[in-house]
């Protein structure tokens, strides 16, 4: 054969298989083999293909359906889902065939939220027991579906996934997968007898906006400025970045000037000639390093501080450089030694690792200063101890322990910082790109737990989050989906009396959800870690969530899925009875309430079960308010006769 006819021969073979390729039918990223569909359900499959029509048949029926491609190559079947049951194919035939194996018709949950639903197994959330948990993941009737983290300011109608798609519950695919989503699949199959799947829809860190749609959080107050920079710049991507830069660059120059304004007044601290002078000051007050602050000195506080502390630097390390390790600093550092400026850095979890030039190595004592500014959430300097030292030749000097230090600026007496548009938190943008595309999808019900990212916000959240579930509900065409939710565990430090909490507070801005109808939540007050705001135990989050779907979405009403409620509270002088619809029980002696006397304070109160089963609460003087559980970590003991926490309440004023 000569070249000629050699090249020719290739080039057919290239033009057949780039034709082949872009004939193939194309499918949405989460409709792949090995998925669960919800069964006795109408699917709405949508995609795109190259010819005129698409012939698509189900195995479980032997159907046939044509239906049209649209100028635009797109095209949609609506299928019959049967009863539990396959494996299943599925082939789509635009000339070239499409075949999607191992399907099942079971139940499908769509799981979501911010870091305690994104938890996984192993990963970076290591569950209670997780090495025996993942080692023990063989579960074929358990599918899985993690949608990739993503952002989009207008909703797309198709979504990236990780994994490539559904895949079979297994060691190595539960590891990085969302520990409630398996743990409650794998008990909800067991129960039921059919395939389960879940579907991973998180991201840590996310407040409830992002997850909401436009016209959601156009309807609730404080998202103004938000709103307005997406209908303004009709959703334009360039625009709303242009919109946000313009901002942020206004608010970071009151922020800046804040800092200018106050460095000058503190004793000892000032810039002269360029160079930072240190804190040393012994009226200066001190935090522990490495620890957040908001767990030590400065609770709920957003700003910039100054943080100092000095080390003898021995005679031989003079005249080289030092490595300065500074572990990870939230949100953003500006790093000086002896007054000059070293190295800057940012990101909350990102180690900071410096270099000091031998030029500023001197014997004796020498200052580490570090300016730490915190726009949002928790921030100072954090991390392991072993990261936090100073490194020369292989000899360490430690960092850990008394940081001197001094605020600069609060930005509580700034207006709020612009969100980026390119942030997770910005309202609207996970809705849209993660949570939309999935509404082709029939589910039978959400699982959702989120709530820290809007702690300190819980009059809104109350409106917002009934919004979001009417939204989703709208989205996919169902007012009456099931919409279970986890409400937030305790966190934080145990404090006996604490009347006003802003984790209580969102607590009950949670439960405020339950006015709407099909919806339910598990309390987990009694599974929170003070140090943690991740606890491990998800096995019992889960459980308690397949308790409520098993008796509200599957008719199993012999199944005890929450703990009794209160019906009223009745005060009589020094003495508040509390009347529930069901029997309460408690470890020892009832713990948990506060009340509020005539003389206007909280105090902590005993109580006590009568023979009715009603908590009788006693203080001095005449009570007129009484909460319980009501703090960021409280220590309430009353139960359910299944062991199942009674939630938070309050009465009175």
């Amino acid at each position: 054969m000569n070249k000629n006819i050699l090249r020719f021969s290739l080039a057919l073979a290239v033009v057949a298989l780039s034709f082949g390729v872009e004939a193939k039918v194309r499918l949405p990223h989460f409709v792949t083999d090995s998925m669960v569909v919800q069964q006795q359900s109408r699917w709405q499959v949508a995609g795109h293909a190259d010819g005129k029509e698409v012939k698509v048949k189900s195995s479980w029926d032997g159907k046939m359906s044509v239906v049209p491609v649209g100028e635009d190559g797109a095209f949609s079947v609506e299928l019959h889902v049967p009863e539990a049951g396959g494996p299943y194919t599925l082939t789509f035939d635009d000339g070239h065939e499409t075949v999607l194996h191992d399907i099942y018709s079971g139940e499908v949950w769509l799981c979501s939220g911010q870091s305690n639903m994104e938890m996984p197994v192993g990963g970076w959330g290591k569950v209670m027991n997780y090495e025996q948990e993942i080692a023990n993941a063989c579960h074929p009737e358990v599918r899985f579906l993690q949608i990739k983290k993503q952002i989009g300011f207008s909703p797309a109608s198709d979504t990236e996934v990780t994994m490539g798609g559904w895949r079979t519950c297994t060691p190595e695919t539960v590891e990085n997968f969302s520990s409630i989503a398996y743990f409650y699949a794998r008990e909800m199959s067991r129960r039921l007898g059919v395939h389960v799947g879940v579907i991973d829809c998180t991201w840590g860190g996310t407040p409830a906006e992002a997850w909401s749609s436009f016209d959601g959080v156009a309807s609730v107050d404080g998202f103004e400025n938000e709103v307005r920079m997406l209908a303004d710049n009709k959703f334009d991507n360039d625009g709303i970045k242009a919109d946000y830069e313009r901002q942020i660059s206004e608010w970071m120059k009151l922020a800046l000037s804040a800092d200018e304004m106050n460095v000058t007044a503190v004793s000892e601290t000032v810039f002269q000639d360029g160079k930072l002078l240190v804190l040393d000051d012994e009226e200066l007050p001190i935090m522990p390093v490495p620890c957040q602050w908001e767990k030590s000195k400065l609770p709920d506080f957003n700003g910039i501080v100054y943080m100092q502390r000095y080390i003898d630097i021995p005679e031989e390390w003079a005249g080289k450089p030092l490595e300065l390790h500074l572990g990870m600093i939230d949100d953003e550092d500006v790093t000086y030694f002896n007054g000059v400026k070293v190295a800057e850095g940012s990101g909350y979890n990102v180690k900071r690792v410096y270099t000091v030039p031998a030029g500023l190595v001197k014997a004796g004592k020498a200052y580490i200063t570090v300016r730490v500014t915190d726009f949002e959430g928790e921030g100072g300097i954090y991390g392991d101890g072993d990261d936090l030292v100073v490194c020369q030749d292989g000899a360490r000097l430690s960092l850990v322990g008394d940081w001197r230090y001094n605020v600069v600026a609060d930005f509580s007496k700034l207006p709020r910082k612009p969100v980026s548009p390119e942030s997770s938190s910005f309202p609207t943008v996970l809705y849209n790109a993660m949570l939309y595309p999935l509404h082709t999808l029939p589910v039978k019900g959400v699982l959702w737990y989120q709530g820290c990212a809007n702690v300190g916000r819980a009059e809104q959240y109350s409106r917002l989050f009934k919004r979001l579930i009417t939204d989703w509900r709208k989205l996919w065409n169902d007012d009456d989906l099931p919409f279970y939710f986890v409400q937030l565990a305790a966190y934080l430090k145990p404090q006996s009396v604490q009347s006003v909490s802003e984790w209580a507070a969102l607590r009950q801005a949670q439960a405020d959800a339950l006015s709407l109808e099909n919806t339910a939540m598990a309390v987990t007050i009694d599974i929170g870690d003070p140090n943690d705001i991740h606890p491990k135990n998800k096995q019992e989050v889960a459980r308690r969530l397949s308790l409520i779907a098993l008796r509200n979405s599957y008719g199993y009403k012999d199944i005890v899925a929450d703990a009794p409620v209160p019906v009223s509270c009745i005060f009589n002088g020094n003495e508040a009875v509390v009347k529930f619809n069901g029997n309460i029980t408690a470890e020892g002696e009832p713990r948990g309430f506060i009340v509020r006397t005539s003389g206007g304070d909280w105090v902590q109160a005993q109580a006590v079960i009568n023979d009715d089963g009603e908590a009788v609460v006693k203080a001095q003087g005449r009570i007129e308010g009484l909460k319980y559980n009501w703090a960021d970590y409280p220590d309430g003991n009353l139960r359910g006769e299944t062991g199942l926490p009674v939630a938070q309440f309050s009465f009175g004023k």
